[in-house]
């Protein structure tokens, strides 16, 4: 993103007072599943990644511009889409996101 220009996906992020970091994946990178102990709100700024919530017996497909709450101990892997992904990541105490994964696709 361009110094000039603030990216907006972190900036709406930062005026609910997130700090996010950003990470990305090539196409099929795989995460086995796993668990945090801090809940997680993740926005995918291009591209998509699949979350593969073996224990609710689920998966969400998050795609750019949407966002995904996901609660601390909840057991996910994930498998990056065919065009890869970025995504911005933040990261809050447990409990901050309410008990189940949210995804929110438009207007978050």
């Amino acid at each position: 993103m361009n110094e000039a220009q603030p990216d907006p996906l972190a900036s709406r992020l930062a005026r609910e007072g997130l700090s996010a970091s950003e990470w990305s994946n090539g196409p099929g990178y795989t995460y086995d599943a796993h668990r945090h102990t801090f809940d997680k709100v993740l926005i995918a700024r291009a591209g998509s990644i699949t979350f593969h919530l073996t224990e609710l017996g689920r998966d969400v497909e998050l795609h750019s511009g949407e966002r995904f709450q996901l609660p601390a101990d909840t057991v996910h892997g994930a498998t990056v889409g065919a065009q890869g992904v970025i995504c911005l990541e933040a990261h809050l105490p447990a409990g901050s996101v309410g008990p189940a994964p949210v995804h929110l696709t438009e207007g978050w």
